[in-house]
């Protein structure tokens, strides 16, 4: 038994050197931890356990069968976060550079079904140099099989990609499957096509990080949701971002006790500008109504026109989908309302409530955003919020527009409780543009057109800007002091928390992508 047990140990000490001392001080040399080391961040100490330390590839080709390492590269198993339970696996790039191999691709798939059988997290660490070329079909058949079980597991339970490093080709697909991307800056890039094939093709000059690197897909393409300054500060994010989330479909985030007080907000009431066209930050009311520094913001630098993210009201963890007066003046456009669309169904997978924050002057006009589809993609957004059975929660803190009046979580689209504050405008339009429509002739004929377009443009002010007509009507349900908004949002979302809502049996809705 003894020479027995020594064999075993010396396999699991040959395991853990991964691709050898040699590529682990090359991995530590570019700031980057390895894969081990990242999971020993990430879940709480002592919590690990592996899951097919000892697998070995099975290739033969092109001299394979001479370069075995156990684990093949990549680590697999299970742990926990905050004392729940999480599966994890974290890629080798000492190994083969992370290669994904046919057994590589089994090790994620056999993780990804113990965690869709018992209902718990997947957080995946990327950092791979792609398909082991030399198993040829083999390995494209493991990200194959890879794809498939995420696509099983979405909805079901949270999918959190952490790419710490290159992730090229086929393997960009996994990621984009999963809820959330978490990037790191200057040691992580995601693309398709690499700059040399870029530049074979289209003759364009240009390098991984700007073709696919962590600013880039968080300011350009929404492809990553969070940007991380370095190895550390990723797992961090992914801690963070996990308190927020329930295990599965068929559970609750658990609540943080908390006691209600008084909670009056004195200065919330001075954020709103007097002037309806002047801007303000609605980071600034959001900060107002949640849990001291409990906003965690999603997809920060992409269509920052509109403002989603996480947070929690008297312990309870919230979605939260506003519109950033800030930029663009707030309207909806083709990437706010995908942005938004996508969080908004995130949040109803997982039974978070959501709370809507409400200062919209409509959508965003022009060719550039009728030929890039905002019709189909404010329908996005449309759909997501009329689809969403969780809590829902909106507060017409400004204007509310239009077509967007509706969009954005109306009481007509099956929102719960509709609150505005006195400086809500709920109208079709502007009072000036509803005047220069509506009153045109008795303009055209005034002696002093710009005199008479203000008189009706007061006059249409007077009748509808403002939330007493939609009041009256029932599509608010309260008009509120400012001071008291966080107390009554506390107290709906308590009044909320047991809401079921039986829709029609269907295998699933059509949305338009």
């Amino acid at each position: 038994m003894k020479n027995k047990l020594s064999i075993l140990n010396q396999k699991i000490e040959e395991a853990k050197l991964g691709g050898g001392e040699e590529r682990i001080k090359k991995q530590h040399s570019k700031g980057k931890l390895t894969a081990r080391e990242r999971i020993h961040l990430l879940l709480d100490p002592g919590s690990f356990e592996e899951l097919g330390m000892l697998v070995e590839h099975r290739s033969v080709d092109f001299g394979m069968e001479r370069q075995k390492f156990l684990g093949d590269g990549v680590v697999t198993g299970y742990g926990k976060i905050h004392g729940r339970l999480v599966y994890v696996f974290s890629q080798d790039f000492t190994v083969f550079g992370g290669s994904l191999s046919e057994t590589h691709a089994e090790k994620i798939v056999k993780i990804m079904d113990l965690a869709i059988a018992n209902k718990a997290p997947v957080i995946g660490l990327n950092d791979s140099g792609g398909a082991r070329i030399q198993e040829g079909v083999n390995s494209l058949g493991g990200y194959a099989d890879i794809f498939y079980k995420n696509t099983i597991a979405s909805g079901l339970v949270p999918q959190i990609s952490a790419i710490m490093g290159p992730c090229a080709g086929g393997a960009v697909y996994s990621p984009a499957i999963t809820d959330f991307t978490i990037m790191v800056d200057q040691s992580s890039y995601m693309f398709v096509t690499g700059p040399n094939v870029v530049k074979t093709v289209t003759n364009e000059e240009i390098t991984s990080e700007e073709l696919g690197g962590a600013n880039t897909h968080a300011s350009k393409s929404g492809v990553t949701h969070l940007v991380a300054a370095n190895d550390k500060d990723c797992i961090l994010k992914v801690r963070k971002l996990l308190s927020y989330l329930p295990q599965s479909c068929d559970h609750k985030t658990p609540d943080i006790p908390y006691e209600l007080g008084e909670e009056l907000r004195e200065k919330i009431g001075e954020i709103i500008p007097d002037s309806p066209n002047q801007p303000y930050n609605i980071n600034d009311v959001i900060e107002q109504l949640v849990d001291q520094d409990s906003f965690f913001e999603i997809h920060k630098k992409f269509a920052d026109n509109i403002v989603v993210g996480f947070a929690r009201i008297g312990g309870k963890s919230i979605g939260i989908v506003a519109n950033q007066p800030m930029s663009l003046a707030g309207v909806l456009d083709v990437d706010s309302s995908r942005k938004a669309a996508r969080f908004v169904r995130f949040c109803d997978s997982f039974n978070i409530p959501l709370l809507v924050l409400v200062d919209v002057p409509g959508f965003l006009p022009g060719t550039d955003q009728e030929w890039n589809g905002i019709i189909v993609n404010g329908a996005k957004l449309l759909f997501a919020f009329s689809e969403a059975t969780v809590p829902r929660v909106s507060l017409i803190v400004r204007k509310a527009y239009g077509g967007a009046y509706d969009v954005m979580n109306s009481k007509h689209i099956g929102a719960d409780l509709n609150y505005a504050w006195p400086t809500a405008e709920v109208a079709v339009m502007g009072a000036k543009g509803a005047s220069e429509i509506i009153f045109r002739k008795e303009i055209k004929e005034a002696s002093n057109t710009t005199m008479m377009l203000e008189q009706k443009e007061t006059e249409y002010a007077e009748k509808f800007a403002h939330p007493y007509k939609a009041a009256g009507r029932g599509f608010i349900d309260e008009v509120i002091d400012p001071i008291l908004t966080r107390r009554k949002l506390i107290r709906a979302f308590r009044m909320l928390e047991n809401k079921k809502v039986q829709r029609p049996l269907k295998k699933h809705g059509n949305i338009p992508l």
